[in-house]
C-alpha cells in the first residue's frame, strides 16, 4: 500500500453498511494514527455535509489522491493495488478477464463501424 497522508482521498474497498458506506464511496484524510495503523476518514454528501467520521484501518480503503502532489493515483496503479489484494486464484480470473477485454478492444479498433446484434442479451458488439 501506498504511504497515506493528511487531506489524502481514500476510496473504500469494503462495504460499510452500519455507517452507511459502501464500497466506492471516497473519504478524506484527517489524520493519522501511529504508523499508518489506522486513519480517521471524513466523508461527505454533495453539499459538503458530513455523513461519517470514523477510524479505518489501510485495508478497508486505498489511496485514489494525493494531496502534496495534487494528483490523482492513475487509474492502472489502483487496478494493480486492488488485484494485489485478492487470492491468487481470483487475480487470475481478473487476468483472463483482462485479456478477454484486450482482444475484444483490439477487434473493434480494427474493425470499426460494422455492428451485430446478439439475439441472446440484444447488446450490441462491434466486429
Amino acid at each position: 500500500m501506498q504511504s497515506v497522508t493528511l487531506f489524502d482521498v481514500i476510496e473504500l474497498i469494503v462495504d460499510l453498511p452500519h455507517q452507511g458506506l459502501y464500497a466506492g464511496m471516497q473519504g478524506t484524510v484527517l489524520d493519522v494514527h501511529g504508523d499508518g495503523n489506522a486513519f480517521e476518514v471524513e466523508f461527505s454528501d454533495e453539499q459538503g455535509r458530513v455523513l461519517c467520521f470514523l477510524s479505518l484501518p489501510p485495508e478497508q480503503f486505498m489511496l485514489v489522491w494525493r494531496a502534496q502532489q495534487r494528483q490523482w493515483i492513475p487509474l492502472s496503479e489502483r487496478i494493480a493495488e486492488l488485484v494485489s489484494r485478492l487470492p491468487e486464484p481470483v487475480g487470475g480470473e481478473v487476468l483472463d478477464f483482462v485479456r478477454f477485454l484486450s482482444v475484444r478492444s483490439n477487434q473493434q479498433s480494427r474493425n470499426q463501424g460494422t455492428h451485430v446484434l446478439v439475439a441472446e442479451d440484444h447488446e450490441r458488439y462491434r466486429t
